[in-house]
């Protein structure tokens, strides 16, 4: 456990999100090992089916993401205000909610999969591999659900190193049974995602072992667990925003995979191997946002608002300044880069066009996201859903869809529509910050300083 409320803002800040910033690296890496196996030893069309399943398993991780921001910063805010035994009653409801909802999305997803695809307007080429590779994920929900809620948990308390060792263990194990699966078995895109589901599984067990053993907060105990409806309606109220934002978030990519899907197979492999790259590109703004998020809950269940606008700042020069260095070097070494997943220069050249328009911008998206952090761990949660409903639906979807077709851009103006949204997105959150509104929505009423 780490104390947020104390030390050098700055340094706080770097030495919490470090180990989150590699986890996900890891975490990415584990998933697009999955896209480069299967574009190198099966074909575009396999690399095709995993980048179509790529947004439906976003907008699980979408609601995944809003039910354990809520058990996170209430975690974070009582722990900040030194109050245990709310810790307890919000961890222990963190885990009913989040076994309950993993078990229900399970079932849904796996009896409706192929609808999904239709709805998806996914060829019938790549048709089959999709659809084994979804279902098979859906599978395999509750260890994805176990492991973010563990990782939520132990945020909250300031230990962001145990997540960073679980996904570890998990990126190595995904590896090894990616090569098993899929180079030595032959299960192409199905291998992959079984290696996926059991390397999720493993980092979810290995903390549970690690919950009952060391530490006495979090310790799961079927005896003594407990829901508490007063703190189950706080984490409705700070995580239900959230995850309706990621859901609005992960149902816009299925739209522009849909308008992507438009224009044929090697559009669709692209934009699948370049968002894998985009997802790594775009990781430490977003773990700094993740860990401003901790860092604001902590320092607001103790009443120190000047520390948290302190906070804001130095994560904004930090996220400015890996954005640009990131930014530079995805646009340079675009092509390179797209010949990890495949040889074939038509999906090359697309990629690379997406990573050079999109990647030039990245320093509006990093400081979109780090103004939403501080919303988050201030429990003010509403605002980034609604600027991500601005941002999304009122922008980049709108924009995609014109420019694509009757300005007659073609998949330029898809890629366009990113940095058009994350524009939007800046302003709105910048203004709202500047506001100060958020500094009136702790959970924990005191007076702040």
């Amino acid at each position: 456990m780490r104390d947020l409320t104390q030390g050098n803002e700055t340094k706080v800040i770097v030495a919490f999100a470090l180990p989150m910033l590699i986890g996900n690296v890891f975490q990415q890496f584990y998933t697009m090992v999955d896209s480069i196996i299967v574009g190198n030893f099966v074909g575009t069309q396999a690399l095709a089916a995993v980048g179509i399943a790529f947004p439906v398993i976003f907008l699980m991780i979408s609601l995944i993401m809003g039910l354990t921001m809520g058990t996170m910063v209430l975690v974070a805010q009582y722990f900040g205000a030194k109050d245990f035994v709310k810790v307890r009653a919000a961890v222990d409801t963190g885990y009913i909610i989040l076994f309950w909802a993993g078990l229900l999305m399970s079932i849904v997803g796996v009896l409706s999969t192929d609808v999904i695809l239709l709805l998806l307007k996914v060829p019938a080429d790549v048709f089959a591999d999709a659809s084994a590779y979804l279902r098979i994920i859906f599978t395999g929900l509750l260890g994805m659900f176990g492991y973010n809620a563990i990782s939520a948990i132990l945020r909250g308390l300031g230990d962001s190193k145990t997540p960073l060792y679980l996904l570890i263990a998990a990126s190595i194990a995904n590896v090894a049974l990616d090569l098993l699966f899929v180079v030595g078995f032959k299960w192409g895109a199905a291998g992959a995602a079984w290696a996926t589901v059991i390397a999720q599984g493993l980092s979810f067990i290995g903390g549970m072992v690690y919950l009952n053993t060391r530490n006495e907060y979090v310790r799961f105990d079927l005896k003594t667990l407990r829901f508490e409806r007063e703190i189950f309606k706080q984490s409705l109220r700070i995580g239900l925003p959230t995850g309706v934002q990621q859901t609005l978030v992960s149902l816009g990519m299925m739209a522009l995979t849909r308008i992507v899907n438009g224009f044929g197979t090697t559009a669709i492999a692209a934009y699948a191997a370049a968002s894998r790259l985009d997802s790594f590109a775009s990781m430490p703004a977003m773990n700094l946002s993740q860990a401003l998020s901790t860092f604001t809950g902590q320092n607001m269940g103790a009443g120190k608002t000047e520390r948290v606008k302190k906070g804001h700042w130095s994560a904004i020069v930090l996220g400015g300044a890996i954005s640009l260095a990131v930014g530079g070097s995805v646009v340079l070494f675009g092509p390179a880069l797209m010949g990890l997943f495949t040889k074939d220069a038509a999906v090359i050249a697309l990629g690379a066009r997406y990573l050079l328009i999109v990647g030039a911008t990245y320093l509006l998206f990093s400081t979109m996201f780090i103004n939403n952090g501080v919303m988050r761990g201030a429990g003010d949660a509403f605002i980034p859903m609604i600027n991500t409903l601005l941002a999304l639906w009122l922008v980049r979807i709108p924009l995609a869809l014109l420019f694509s077709g009757p300005l007659g851009m073609g998949t330029d103006g898809i890629w366009w529509s990113v940095p058009a949204g994350w524009l939007m997105g800046t302003v709105f959150s910048t203004w709202y910050y500047l506001g100060g509104r958020w500094k009136r929505k702790a959970v924990i009423k005191q007076r702040t300083a």
